[in-house]
């Protein structure tokens, strides 16, 4: 109806086309009566253009095929016109949506039919146009060259509109070549000129590449902000979010969370085949087989990499389906496969990256090629490979740097110098150091571990290779939970998170009430949350504690012996510290120790339950456990009769030690790495009172509590007294706190791991608020002890969480207890503790005492272990 009140059919069409470039979806219902006016005014230019205008309005809501279909009748109607311009006009928007459907070479014929009909401003659009596919075939340097020509005729034209699009374009190719800083400048200017032309759809694209230029700068936090404002936008808009499901999957992988990059990844394919945008459908495809490769799935990588090469192929796009045959490379070789492809084609790939101006692929390319000359023993080609991916290790994004160190490390192990090796790794790993610690979402942080493992890799293999323990020693400790050593600090206050938690917790309390909730609402907040706290960097830290050595290390342990495990290349190995001395042990293969510790695991759980109790669940949990303190801790000769810190690594972190025949009646302290026990035992105890609290639904909870504050004379927490404020302040001024409550360990998203208490859960989030948390804590609830194990032996959980706060003694259990089997072991325990014997000396003695009582209670009991010191 809008359209009719036009005076002129000709004014329907030009509105219309007014309207598809401000407000796609808005224009939709204009096109279609413009261009019944058109025709029944028998009107050919009229048509023309609102053809046009309905093919573009189309082709921004992802309606190729239909775009299409259009654009082309807007062709024939400017035929008809007898107006070539309007038939250019018509070619270049074609154009447009030929190269999104992966016709880049029909794109650039349309364009290249256009131009001679145009001149002027719209001769510089046409060439814009051209621009962007060529830098979408690889041709990035003509790319550039037609940008440069273009922008500058926009500009003498005055065509503000043109000059905004261009800008755009041209930083999406600037940033491609980590020229962020043009980048940034030219989308600052188009995002200026947008608002000055009332275009706020655009300010959500711009968003949106913003948050691109942040990614690849490595400015986490930024970019999430760009990303969640442009994706508000285009929403609101009802445009396509195919890029931006995109740009979000190159983000999550560049702080290494494959899980979450995966997700993003898959609704990119989907988005762009729904919008028939085939262009982008394999570089998507590419991003799930990064995130693929991220997440250790060599034979997934293999497969979304082949079909992204075919797709490329077919497309024309030469230097992408080089990235993605790289893709399949790198899979291979990290599978241990010799990569099936012949060495000429790696090194021609190598060139045609190199060319393209794409350098952290060239760097992969070249990697991959030197690692095939150094199996053939052409050292001198191989070096010459690594010399070329090395140079990038002084500028560029974070992540390329410590590429760039990482080639230099390996040629220097070709070289024969160790020592230059390991040197070139310690300066990649600080790049990457330095990188995470500006993120400020616990999460991120562990994530980022992914990109560390080659290089601690490559220093570890290099000191196991020269078997000096003191090495091997170091490259333990770099690759093991550095960011429970490196915490940054963050403000405590944060209002908008304290109401996020606020609304989760009732949602958490309702369900826990059998309450039945949509699951779209605990799942939206989660991701709310998760979203806030990634958007805050990280406050500034102090410099992290200086690493490890045998000599501190020995000192601080006294009669204690030290036991930390490293896995590599499938082989678990043990460092030993004891009285002074540090020796190294092979223990041979880890996957039938991850066997048994599965084994010892379902036993106890079972047998810890009154309904699953039997002999033969009773010799199972003997024989296994048996068979794996022969396996850990029996050829560990030097460590017998002493106290134990022990420093897991991998499937080791689920191991309840007690349960193990060495470790009967001896204190063993566990910790995430030989650091942060060093960092706890020189830390001077906090002090503070004794806070005992009992949470809900629990029938010997409150039993356990009133027992426990017994014995160190306060008032316990319990019923409508256990709230979560009441818990999180006793938390932060207490030197000793007692929690007998339902624990449940999150592990799809171990930051709301909880506890349940009257008003709601106390979550990882709430501790990782806390200014400071008590020097010891009990935690008598399921799962509590254990945390989600990452790449690095980065973990996530609630004591990991307390422990990277400072908390020294925690005890919590590793498997799921019945929660009436705890009392005797609480009891037992508190007195200890009470009478001044450290945690992990009270736990052990308190577990001996039981021994020989109940099974139930014996089975509950050797669950727990104390992490710490």
């Amino acid at each position: 109806m809008a359209v009719l009140m036009h005076h002129t059919a000709r004014d329907a069409a030009d509105e219309a086309m007014r309207m598809a470039d401000l407000d796609p979806r808005e224009a939709l219902p204009l096109t279609g009566p413009a261009v019944v006016l058109a025709r029944r005014d028998r009107d050919p230019a009229a048509l023309a253009v609102a053809e046009r205008a309905w093919g573009h309005a189309l082709l921004h809501c992802g309606e190729m095929g239909d775009a299409v279909r259009h654009l082309r009748r807007s062709m024939a109607a400017g035929r008809a016109a007898e107006s070539a311009v309007l038939v250019a006009e018509a070619r270049m928007k074609l154009a447009y949506a030929l190269a999104q459907q992966g016709r880049p070479a029909a794109a650039l014929r349309e364009v290249d039919l256009a131009l001679p009909d145009l001149t002027g401003a719209s001769a510089a659009r046409a060439l814009a146009q051209r621009a962007i596919v060529l830098n979408q075939s690889g041709r990035v340097d003509e790319a550039l060259a037609d940008f440069r020509t273009a922008l500058a005729a926009l500009r003498r034209a005055g065509d503000l509109l043109g000059v905004q699009r261009m800008l755009i374009n041209r930083a999406f190719l600037q940033s491609d070549r980590y020229a962020f800083t043009a980048a940034k400048a030219d989308l600052l200017e188009a995002e200026q000129l947008a608002r000055e032309l009332g275009r706020e759809l655009t300010v959500g694209i711009i968003a949106e590449n913003l948050g691109r230029v942040e990614t690849f700068r490595g400015d986490v936090p930024a970019a999430l902000g760009h990303l969640e404002r442009a994706e508000r936008i285009i929403s609101a808009h009802g445009a396509q979010l195919g890029w931006v499901h995109r740009h979000r999957a190159e983000l999550l992988l560049s702080a290494g969370v494959a899980g979450e990059a995966r997700e993003s990844a898959e609704r990119a394919v989907a988005t762009y085949r729904r919008e028939r945008r085939l262009l982008n459908v394999p570089e998507a495809r590419l991003l799930l087989a990064q995130a693929a490769f991220l997440g250790g799935g060599w034979e997934t990588t293999v497969t979304h990499a082949r079909q992204a090469s075919r797709e490329f192929t077919r497309q024309g796009r030469d230097e992408w389906a080089a990235v993605a045959r790289l893709a399949v490379l790198r899979a291979e070789s990290a599978a241990g496969r010799v990569p099936r492809v012949p060495l000429d084609a790696v090194e021609r790939m190598a060139g045609t990256l190199t060319e393209a101006g794409w350098p952290a692929a060239a760097v992969e390319a070249r990697l991959i090629a030197a690692q095939v000359l150094l199996r053939r023993r052409k050292d001198a080609a191989a070096r010459d490979h690594l010399r070329r991916a090395s140079s990038v290790r002084q500028h560029g994004p974070a992540t390329l740097r410590a590429r760039g160190w990482y080639a230099e490390a390996v040629l220097r192990q070709s070289e024969q110098d160790a020592r230059g090796a390991r040197r070139a790794a310690r300066n990649g790993l600080r790049i990457l150091d330095d990188h995470a610690a500006a993120l400020g979402a616990t999460d991120l942080w562990v994530h980022s571990a992914a990109h560390r493992r080659e290089l601690t890799e490559l220093g570890l293999r290099s000191a196991l290779r020269e078997g000096r323990p003191a090495a091997v020693l170091e490259w333990a400790e770099r690759g093991r939970a550095s960011r429970l050593l490196n915490r940054p600090v963050r403000p405590a206050e944060d209002p908008v998170l304290a109401d996020l938690l606020a609304q989760l917790r009732v949602v958490v309390a309702d369900i826990d009430r059998g309450e039945v909730l949509p699951a779209h609402r605990r799942i939206t907040l989660e991701r709310r949350i998760r979203d806030h706290s990634r958007r805050h960097p990280a406050a500034a830290a102090g410099p992290p504690p200086a690493p490890a050595s045998a000599g501190g290390l020995g000192a601080a342990l006294g009669d204690r012996a030290l036991v930390e495990f490293l896995q590599l290349d499938g082989e678990l190995h043990a460092l030993t510290l004891a009285g002074g001395r540090l020796r190294l042990h092979p223990l041979g293969p880890a996957a039938p120790i991850a066997d048994l510790v599965d084994r010892v695991r379902f036993a106890l759980h079972r047998l810890a339950r009154l309904d699953r109790r039997g002999p033969s669940l009773a010799h199972l949990l003997t024989a296994s456990a048996q068979r794996l303190d022969a396996a850990l801790l029996e050829p560990l000769r030097e460590t017998e009769g002493r106290p134990l810190v022990i420093a897991p690594t991998g499937a080791l972190h689920g191991v309840p030690w007690p349960v193990l025949p060495s470790c009967a009646g001896r204190a063993v302290s566990v910790t995430p790495s030989a650091a942060l026990w060093l960092c706890a035992v020189r830390t001077p105890a906090r002090t503070g009172p004794v806070v005992v609290a009992a949470g809900p639904g629990l029938s010997g909870a409150e039993e356990e509590a009133r027992a426990v504050a017994a014995i160190h004379g306060c008032p316990p927490l319990l019923a409508e007294a256990a709230t979560v404020d009441a818990v999180l302040a006793a938390l932060g001024t207490a030197g000793t706190v007692h929690l007998a409550a339902h624990g449940k360990l999150s592990t799809d998203n171990p930051l709301f791991s909880r506890l349940r208490l009257h008003d709601g859960p106390v979550m990882v989030h709430d501790v990782d608020r806390l200014a400071r948390v008590p020097h010891t804590l009990v935690l008598a609830s399921c799962d509590s002890g254990r945390s989600v194990v990452h790449t690095g032996d980065e973990l996530l959980g609630l004591s990991a969480t307390f422990i990277a706060h400072g908390t020294a003694q925690l005890v919590a259990s590793v498997i799921p207890i019945p929660d009436a089997e705890t009392v005797p072991l609480m009891v037992s325990l508190h007195r200890r503790l009470a009478a001044g014997e450290t945690a992990a000396a009270a736990l052990a003695a308190a577990q001996l005492e039981l021994r020989d009582g109940d099974p139930g209670s014996q089975a509950a009991a050797a669950g727990f272990t104390c992490l710490g010191s």
